[in-house]
């Protein structure tokens, strides 16, 4: 699933392609809303909330998407070929003038009141983007669950909005602690939250989700399962966090990362 930085950054080129423009067309291609049709009205802001894109419009409507697993948001020139994907991956296509806004294999589409927008996300923690989040709050929300592994926690979006695996993962490593380390026992919380928060402000702009510098290889943990750690040559490993219905995966050096680990290792090439 797309992290909370791959989704601002989509709102960014959107905004700035769409907003303050009238659609000149729109075709939903989901059932639901196939009737709908958008010509005239105003893009006010695309703004995104954690993993939530908000298309604010001049009739006081808000459209809502969430890309889950595979969806995106292809920008073109009119006359430009498309190339997210089949006509078939086509599920919404919002026009200008200039621009043409082409949504590929997006499962989640709204259109509701603005007023209404609490609805959608009104049950999701602080946006870890956001120029003004509260980072305490953020704490206070994990320190609900005292007993709760770490690694599970970071990712529910309830706490905390934005965070995905990647960032979760390479936080945890940076911070020197297991994945599956109760809240109550990280020691400098503050600084884990922070630090992962700012790692992924860093990567926003770019596109890349760097976390060692270097753009050709990224990542200290994660999707590195079986190889060394390129701090000590420990195997990395890979396992899974049951938490309610949820298997969140982890990686990590139990080696960098040291403390409580899964009762069992599935493999993971």
């Amino acid at each position: 699933m797309p992290e909370g930085d791959t989704v601002w950054l989509a709102a960014q080129r959107l905004d700035t392609a769409l907003a303050g423009s009238t659609l000149s067309a729109s075709d939903f291609r989901v059932p639901s809303l196939a009737t709908t049709d958008l010509t005239g009205v105003a893009v006010h802001q695309v703004r995104s909330y954690g993993k939530h894109l908000l298309f604010r419009l001049g009739d006081d409507r808000t459209l809502h998407t969430h890309f889950r697993m595979q969806g995106t948001w292809h920008l073109y020139r009119h006359g430009r070929p498309w190339r997210g994907g089949p006509d078939t991956d086509i599920r919404l296509v919002l026009s200008t003038a200039d621009w043409q806004a082409v949504g590929y294999r997006i499962p989640v589409i709204d259109l509701l009141p603005t007023r209404e927008e609490a609805t959608i996300i009104g049950h999701l923690g602080p946006d870890i983007l956001n120029a003004d989040v509260d980072v305490d709050a953020v704490i206070a929300g994990l320190y609900q669950e005292p007993e709760r592994a770490i690694g599970d926690a970071l990712l529910d979006q309830r706490i905390v909005a934005g965070f995905g695996l990647i960032y979760v993962s390479e936080g945890l490593y940076l911070h020197g602690v297991s994945p599956w380390t109760p809240i109550a026992e990280v020691d400098n919380l503050p600084r884990l939250v922070d630090r992962t928060r700012r790692l992924m402000s860093a990567n926003r702009t770019r596109g890349a989700q760097a976390s060692t510098g270097d753009l050709h290889e990224q990542h200290y943990v994660y999707g590195r399962a079986n190889r060394p750690c390129r701090r000590c040559g420990t195997r990395i490993r890979f396992g899974r966090q049951a938490s309610g219905q949820h298997q969140r995966d982890a990686y990590w050096c139990p080696h960098c990362q040291p403390g409580p680990g899964p009762t069992s290792l599935p493999a993971r090439a």
